[in-house]
């Protein structure tokens, strides 16, 4: 997976920061040396609660293909109660992972042939002092754990980057206590 293009689908409620977080995995994989790296959101009404997917693509090389994902590698959930709501995995590669913010662990989900990983990132965020629902840096740290293609010290420093006022330490926190306590399957 790591020498060709790893595309990644997030998932997420308006709000809950998953452009955010998908940017600042593409710009930490940027600044750790792939030379391709493109993001697009893709979302509907523009509301909070609202669905959001989310497309980033990485590679060592140049990506000509900018189209949405329809066949990821890797699938992130920043919220369970959207499993209910979209059919998160739909075209996901045999092998794939998904990975997903719950308290729930492999109960959450039935589904086969994927590694699954999870992390109560609601709890973590919150322990790490953001408001309950930021979840978005927390995600990261999981995803950090389940696909180490990015060092976790990038990641860790462009959270701080996007957070550069009084909120980095707290963001950064909630990602290395995601990264600490998620469990893979």
């Amino acid at each position: 997976m790591h020498d060709e293009t790893i595309e990644i689908r997030w998932h997420g409620r308006g709000g809950q920061g998953a452009i955010t977080a998908a940017k600042i995995c593409a710009q930490a994989a940027f600044d750790s040396g792939y030379a391709g790296v493109v993001m697009a959101p893709s979302f509907g009404t523009e509301r909070r609660g609202a669905p959001v997917e989310v497309s980033l693509k990485i590679s060592k090389t140049k990506i000509n293909d900018l189209c949405p994902i329809k066949h990821p590698d890797v699938v992130v959930v920043l919220d369970d109660s959207i499993l209910d709501d979209a059919d998160v995995t739909a075209g996901i590669k045999p092998g794939g992972i998904v990975i997903i913010n719950t308290p729930k662990g492999r109960a959450v989900y039935s589904g086969n042939d994927v590694k699954l990983v999870t992390a109560d990132v609601t709890h973590l965020a919150e322990q790490a002092g953001l408001k309950r629902g930021i979840v978005n840096t927390g995600i990261i740290g999981a995803f950090a754990k389940a696909l180490p293609i990015v060092p976790l010290p990038a990641l860790l420093e462009a959270i701080e980057a996007e957070f550069d006022d009084n909120r980095g330490a707290a963001n950064v926190e909630a990602a290395r206590l995601a990264h600490e306590h998620t469990t893979m399957e």
